[in-house]
């Protein structure tokens, strides 16, 4: 595939030992090593000529890269590629609009005599899957409200495989393994700890929205067991996961013999999460609990994307844009 790279493993079989993480490149550096496929793409340039068009991933971020003139065999190997694989590269890390970018020279498939350690190559969340499940699971079972306890339980434990592995989105905040449980978790810690402080709030009714509100982004988002996601469902494209969790939800607050009043109030925090219709909520939230949820969705995943962007950041200096944050760069103080 493309110019074939050296083989540079130890021969003893020992786990290869990963050089360049996305979080430490520069402008104008020369990388040498494995990354994993994301959104792999041959497009056509506007000089009619084709080219590789790919995200590479690796633990601690990713990054837009690029083979350009791509014709022949190099045509059909890299046609192959697909979400989840990892190649060995040869780049060059440029800019484009104000991002680092590779510009790919070589790039050779994983060989069996590659012996990488894949938790290098998977951008997850900080805590174990099991434990933050558990988590959620715990205050669902502490509701007093009968009702929001069996919705909560059922929508925990028939969806509880890709509880275990899925993000949150497929790009941007929490698009990583498991991320869809952090975000919920700690969406639920910071919204006990609102509750402490607001004691006019139903509790019960606050976290039964953080435990569902996202739900449907299971079948939105494409995932593989990595939580590596090339993208959106076709229902996921048509309808988003607002429309699709409130299908499911309804369907089962009907099998459950939910309350109309409480179904309607469960339905209207989903629908209104997202606050404004150009965000896909075509309702702003219309009682506390609905605000509530908004805030702390909104607070989560700005939060993430702050601190993913320090990630990379030098002390003193400024992140990239964050194009989900309105294109701010974000800075990062000398002294922390």
């Amino acid at each position: 595939m493309a110019e074939i790279i050296e083989n540079q493993n130890n021969i003893d079989g020992e786990k290869y030992q990963k050089k360049v993480f996305v979080e430490d490149i520069q402008v104008d550096q020369e990388v040498t090593d494995y990354f994993m496929v994301k959104n792999p793409a041959l497009r056509v340039g506007s000089n009619g000529k084709q080219y590789f068009d790919v995200t590479l991933c690796d633990k601690t971020g990713e990054v837009s890269s690029k083979k350009w003139d791509v014709n022949g065999s190099d045509s059909d190997n890299l046609s192959m590629l697909k979400d989840g694989d990892v190649i060995r590269i040869k780049a060059r890390v440029n800019e484009w609009q104000g991002a680092k970018q590779f510009r790919l020279q070589k790039i050779r498939r994983l060989e069996s005599v590659d012996h990488i350690n894949m938790q290098d190559y998977i951008k997850a969340a900080p805590e174990d899957p099991k434990v933050m499940y558990d988590y959620i699971h715990s205050v669902a079972e502490s509701f007093e409200d009968q009702d929001l306890k069996k919705l909560c339980l059922r929508v925990l434990d028939d969806n509880k495989d890709k509880w275990m592995y899925y993000p949150a989105a497929s790009r941007n905040h929490h698009a990583e393994f498991a991320g869809l449980l952090w975000h919920v978790k700690r969406m639920l810690m910071n919204g006990q700890k609102v509750c402490e402080v607001y004691t006019d709030l139903k509790r019960d009714l606050v976290c039964a929205g953080v435990i569902v509100h996202d739900i449907a982004k299971i079948w939105e988002i494409k995932s593989n067991e990595f939580g590596v996601s090339p993208g959106y469902s076709v229902e996921g494209n048509l309808l988003g996961h607002i429309v699709m969790g409130i299908k499911y939800l309804d369907g089962l607050m009907d099998e459950l013999d939910f309350p109309q009043e409480k179904k309607l109030m469960v339905e209207h925090m989903v629908l209104s999460h997202h606050y404004e219709p150009e965000y896909g909520s075509p309702k702003r939230p219309m009682f506390p609990e609905a605000e509530v949820l908004h805030y702390l969705d909104i607070l989560d995943a700005r939060l993430f994307d702050m601190f993913d962007a320090l990630s990379g950041a030098e002390k003193g200096g400024f992140s990239e844009k964050v194009w989900t944050l309105d294109n701010r760069k974000i800075y990062k103080p000398e002294e922390e």
